[in-house]
Formats: structure tokens, sequence, C-alpha cells
């Protein structure tokens, strides 16, 4: 599998270009910023975008979109109940004191069960709400890239339009940790960690694993 990570913008989001190589064509998840260092991977490597998806539809997961999706041509694709926040991704980027260049509409829709093919990579859709109502993660083979859902010891706020704690939790529980331990799980922000350093050590886990929380 082709995995190239780039940090972006001005908060750091986790860019992935992820694909099959002997196809070349791959996904861009996340285009957060730096939408010229991330073009130009892209040409060094001679690598086709079948596809842009985002995780969610912050401001901060967005900055690079507009050109990214101009200079491939390929479709964006976002689950549906994160329409109203793209819709606002200018004026929540201004609250900020950032400047977002509003994007588009998505071209289609995701959903739970969905498949992403990048040529004989397949990434299944996770329906993952909580940091945001339309949340996803991707699962493909033993990774799973979980945007702003999971992070190495860490979750997602909850505390924008549309987060919700206990959704968050039920998430992770039903869609993360029914995966095997040995799942390596690629974030929005920060360092890549598995499936099982999070069951062990990540203490907003930890009333899920051991059951004192239920839902």
């Amino acid at each position: 599998m082709i995995l190239e990570t780039l940090v972006v913008g001005p908060l750091a989001v986790n860019c992935y270009i992820v694909g099959d190589e002997q196809t070349r064509e791959v996904l861009v998840i996340d285009p957060g910023g730096n939408a010229r260092d991330l073009l130009d991977v892209l040409r060094r490597h001679r690598l086709h975008v079948v596809a842009i998806v985002n995780t969610h539809a912050h401001f901060d997961h967005l900055f690079a979109l507009n050109e990214v999706r101009a200079a491939t041509g390929a479709p964006f694709w976002l689950h549906a109940d994160d329409a109203p926040i793209l819709a606002a991704a200018q004026a929540s980027g201004a609250l900020w004191g950032m400047y977002v260049a509003q994007p588009a509409p998505a071209d289609g829709w995701l959903k739970e069960g969905d498949e992403v093919r990048a040529g004989a990579v397949t990434f299944r859709v996770l329906h993952t709400p909580g940091h945001s109502p339309g949340g996803i993660c991707l699962l493909s083979d033993q990774v799973v890239f979980t945007g702003d859902t999971l992070f190495q010891f860490g979750i997602g706020r909850t505390d924008f339009p549309g987060g919700d704690y206990a959704t968050l939790l039920r998430s992770i529980r039903d869609k993360l940790l029914t995966l095997p331990d040995d799942t390596i799980v690629y974030p929005g922000h920060g360092d890549a960690t598995t499936i099982g350093a999070e069951r062990q050590g990540n203490p907003f886990l930890r009333p899920l694993v051991t059951g004192q929380w239920q839902v």
C-alpha cells in the first residue's frame, strides 16, 4: 500500500495519500493545507487521485481542498451529516481568525458500509459521529484512518456545534474497539498508534474497556 503522511496547515492536520502501489491510484484524505507540497508529492510519485475524502468537514481539514480538487479533477466525498458544517467552513475559520476559501458542496456522500477503492485497495466507511455528526473512519486491512474520532491517548473534542461526548464514546466502542489490537490507527492529528495501545493506555477509553460506562 502507498502511504504518505503530510502534516499540513496551521493546525497540524495529518493529510494522508493512500492507495495502490501497482496502479498508482490513491485517495487524498483530509487535505488540510500546504496544497503545493501535497500536489508536489502526487506529481513526483506519479499518483492518480481517484477521490478526495474528508473524515469530517471542520475547516482545519479543508484548507487545501479547493486547490487539490481543481488540480486533480478528483471528486470530493463526505458524509452527508456534515454538509451544514462544510457550508459554514469559511465562517467557522473566520471565528478562529483564519481565512478558508469556501468549498463547493461535495460531489458525493458517503455512508456506513460504503466501500471506496483506489486500485486494488479497498476502504470501508465507518460512520463515527460524536466529534461531528458526519464523522467517518476509513478501514482497510489492518489500518484505520480515524480523523478526529480517536487520537493517540486522546479523543476528539465534542464542544463544537454538532458534537456529543456520549455519541463519540459509543462510536469508538462500537466501531473501533471491535477491531483487532494490531490495527494501526492513523489519526487526524498527532502520531499513529494501535487499537491495542489505545485499549490499554488511553485514559478516555478506560470506562469503555472496564465496562464502567454503559449506554
